[in-house]
């Protein structure tokens, strides 16, 4: 089995869990890649990106909009790659960890 990918950090601080595996949320569901989809979760703030938080747990299975703490206290599967990249630009990119290969 796949190993755990490191928490990202950005250079702004926040943080954020970003794996691919065959036990996460991702497509394809397996320990290779390339990955089009990959699971988040915990950020460490609630996410710039309205497109990115549409993605949450919260906000898939919630009633409305969910409180700050609801955004950075869930998992967000099946995120497309392309988002997780503009999230963390919007954070000044990536200055510790990496996206899953």
């Amino acid at each position: 089995m796949k190993a755990h990918n490191p928490r990202i950090i950005c250079r702004d601080g926040f943080s954020i869990s970003v794996q691919a595996r065959e036990t996460a949320y991702c497509t394809p569901r397996s320990d290779h890649g390339p990955y089009s989809h990959v699971e988040c979760g915990y950020p460490s703030e609630v996410p710039k990106s309205w497109r990115f938080r549409e993605f949450s747990e919260a906000a898939q299975f919630g009633k409305g909009y969910p409180k700050d703490e609801e955004y950075t206290d869930t998992v967000y599967p099946y995120v497309p790659v392309h988002l997780v990249r503009h999230e963390l630009d919007l954070h000044g990119g990536i200055v510790e960890g990496r996206l899953p290969e």
